[in-house]
Order: C-alpha cells, then sequence, then structure tokens
C-alpha cells in the first residue's frame, strides 16, 4: 500500500497549497478534482475492487496531463504537479500488481519513479507489489532508488554542535489561567477527560480524546482559526478532518489549559523538494522531567525497551544508532489503520526527523488563516545544513545548530 489513506501530503506547511488556495484557477481546479478522485479510488480500494481503482487513477493522471498551466504557474507549481504523478503512478503499479498485470505494474513503477518516487523502503515492504518483486526490471528500478531510504538518508546526516545562543528568542509558554485556556479547558471538560490519574495517563488520556474526537486529513487547510476551539467546531460541523498542524496545536492548546507544558513541533526532510512534512507535540513532563513525543495524528507515543518514554530527540538519536524503538500498541490513522514501527518510525518519520522547526511563543491561537501573527520560527538543522525555504512560508526564521537550546526544558 501506498499513501493510500491518502493520496495527498500530510504536512502541508511548506507544500505549495498552505494558504488553502493558489494564484491560479486551473490549479485550484486540478486540486479540487484531484481531492475528488482520491475518495472514490480510497473506497474501491478498501473494497478491493481493483479494476475499479486503475479507473480512477488513470482519470487522475488524464487531469493532470490536461491542466492548462502559464509557463510561470508551471515553474511554481511543477514539483507538486510530479509529486501527484509520481504517487498516482506508485498507486497505479500496485493496482496492476494486485490483477496479476505484471508488465502495466512494472510499467506504472517506472513512471513512479521518473517522476520522482523516492520511498525505498515503502516500496520494498508493500505486498501489493508481491506480485512483481521478482521482475528483472523492477529489482533493478527498486535498486536505483535505495540511496534514497529514509532512514539512510538521516544516519548519513551530520551532527549538530553546541553554541552560544544568547541572540536567539527565548521559549515561552502560556499559564493555564488565561482566559482563553480556561476557556479550552471547560469547553471541553479536560478535568474529566484526563482522569484522576498520575500525569502522564492524563496526557496519555487528552491524546487519546483529541485522536477520536477529531479527524486527520492531511489535505485539508481548514477554513477556520487556529485553536482548539475553532478546530473541533469546524470538524463537527462539516465533517472534513484536518491537517497534522492543526491536529497538533489543538492538542498544545489542550495541554497549556492543564497546566502542561508543551509545544507544536514541525518535523521535516532533507529533501527541498519534499512537499510533506508532519507536526507533532512536544510535552513536558514533570513527572519525568523530560520532553516526550506525542502524535495526535497517529495517536502515537515511543518508549525504549525497557518501557521509558522518549522525547523527539531520542527517538531521532535511536534511529541514527540503531536502538531499539517501541511504538505504542494503538497507535493507529483516524482508528483505521494500524502505525507500525518499521513504517511510521523508521519509513515515515525517519524521512521527517532530518530537521525541525518550532514557534517561540506557546500560546493559544498561535498561527491565524485570516490575520498577520508574529510568532518567531526557530530552525535546528544538522551542521552544515542550508535551509531553501520561501520567504514568505516563515517570517523572521532563526537557525540553530545547538539542540540543548531548541530542547531546553520549561523554567
Amino acid at each position: 500500500m501506498a499513501k493510500k489513506v491518502s493520496i495527498l501530503c500530510v504536512g502541508l506547511f511548506v507544500s505549495l497549497i498552505a494558504r488553502g488556495q493558489t494564484d491560479t484557477s486551473a490549479f485550484d481546479k486540478l486540486y479540487s478534482e484531484f481531492t475528488r478522485i482520491e475518495s472514490i479510488y480510497r473506497n474501491h480500494y478498501i473494497n478491493k475492487e481493483y479494476d475499479k481503482t486503475v479507473i480512477s487513477l488513470e482519470e487522475v493522471l488524464s487531469l493532470i496531463n490536461k491542466v492548462n498551466l502559464t509557463d510561470e504557474d508551471k515553474a511554481t507549481y511543477e514539483r507538486f504537479i510530479d509529486m501527484m504523478k509520481s504517487d498516482t503512478y506508485y498507486n497505479l503499479s500496485c493496482s496492476y500488481s494486485l490483477m496479476n498485470k505484471k508488465k502495466q505494474a512494472v510499467d506504472a513503477f517506472e513512471n513512479a519513479v521518473k517522476f520522482g518516487y523516492k520511498n525505498y523502503r515503502h516500496a520494498l515492504s508493500d505486498k501489493d507489489l508481491d506480485n512483481i518483486r521478482k521482475d528483472k526490471k523492477f529489482t533493478k528500478l527498486l535498486q536505483s532508488i535505495k540511496e534514497f531510504d529514509n532512514l539512510i538518508v538521516l544516519q548519513k546526516s551530520n551532527g549538530y554542535k553546541k553554541k552560544e545562543n544568547d541572540s536567539l528568542p527565548l521559549f515561552s509558554y502560556e499559564a493555564e489561567n488565561s482566559w482563553n485556556l480556561r476557556n479550552v479547558r471547560a469547553f471541553f471538560n479536560l478535568d474529566s477527560v484526563a482522569g484522576n490519574g498520575d500525569e502522564l495517563s492524563k496526557i496519555i488520556n487528552i491524546l487519546n480524546f483529541i485522536h477520536n474526537s477529531i479527524r486527520h486529513d492531511g489535505g485539508n487547510f481548514a477554513l477556520c482559526e487556529f485553536d482548539a476551539i475553532d478546530i473541533y467546531n469546524y470538524h463537527k460541523s462539516t465533517g472534513k478532518g484536518v491537517n497534522c498542524r492543526h491536529l497538533a496545536i489543538a492538542l498544545n492548546e489542550m495541554y497549556l489549559s492543564m497546566g502542561i507544558k508543551s509545544r507544536y513541533v514541525t518535523c521535516m526532510p532533507k529533501d527541498p523538494n519534499d512537499n510533506d512534512c508532519h507536526v507533532i507535540n512536544s510535552v513536558y513532563s514533570q513527572q519525568l522531567n523530560k520532553w516526550i513525543w506525542i502524535d495526535p495524528s497517529f495517536n502515537a507515543y515511543v518508549k525504549d525497551e525497557k518501557g521509558n518514554f522518549l522525547g523527539i530527540a531520542e527517538v531521532r538519536d535511536r534511529l541514527i544508532n540503531n536502538q531499539p524503538l517501541v511504538l505504542n500498541e494503538d497507535a493507529n490513522h483516524n482508528n483505521e489503520t494500524k502505525q507500525t514501527k518499521e513504517e511510521y518510525l523508521e519509513n515515515y518519520m525517519a524521512k521527517n526527523l532530518y530537521w525541525f522547526l518550532c514557534i517561540d511563543e506557546s500560546k493559544f491561537n498561535p498561527e491565524s488563516r485570516y490575520r498577520e501573527t508574529y510568532g518567531k520560527y526557530i530552525a535546528l538543522v544538522p551542521e552544515g545544513f542550508v535551509l531553501n525555504l520561501p520567504e514568505n512560508i516563515i517570517n523572521a526564521r532563526y537557525i540553530t545548530n545547538d539542540p540543548d537550546y531548541f530542547w531546553q526544558l520549561p523554567k
């Protein structure tokens, strides 16, 4: 299975459609049709109607090939369109393989690689492709993308470097007794949700609550203000899910309202042409005196082999050093697809743990679709890595190679 839960990217923070609409009606129309057909395709795939998935995917490719963009628009949206093509051809390869149409499956996989498919580890283990595993052309194509394996790329990254950071912003956390956070706490009845157990049980209970209350949809940039109450009401009134960023912002406010310090952290890939990232929470446990990894999109947290909760930095280090990681058994996507350590951590998150981005002020409604905000975004990057992001995506960007500064505990 490829990105069959959603053909679309999960992160969207640095995607070309990050503001929810583009500057060209032609691309907007393509994107709208793309999402419509994706839903149809997904239902056919779930029902194992592979002849119909082929029809849906071929329709997507036809739409992409017919889109009429200006030369300027082509330059702007070329990377995103290539990503759409590569994922569609990959899923087409899977469909043909499942129908035992081997030549068509291999040809489709070749086109996926041609348009930039690089997810070696996923293709290596995807059971949908088992019918073409022994095909020589497929084997050669698979070997050609091995260098792009997400875990290998992460393991080859440069280290960090401790340095003076006096000129960098201080991290701050809104107090639980602020008017807005008191409203969040009351609106969601979080005292009842959290329960009467210890702090860690409350953290997990609130994670489970938001995961079960707001659906994730990586392709939807919600038409609402970006705070927990508005995001929740948007989902309930429209039935639409929200992307990982909005889920993490909502969960962040829930934790802050309970006096639990937290940040939402954008986890980024090395490849500047990769439009997919993922946003999760780094939650400070006073009980453990450390940050812990919490992901509302996948109801996920991570432990070591001894059962100790791990933070984002620790998970990254353990992936690099091939040390054991244990994903919680009930990690899943929308209570439909179980997550595994191999796919979620060693593949998907390995790709998105190359560098990180975090806002300096952890507070209610830190970003907005409708108004200017003035948060300072701080990037933690490996030494020697050069960021290549559009200036209009991130304001007041600060860059550091010092993990001690970036992951400093709340004061």
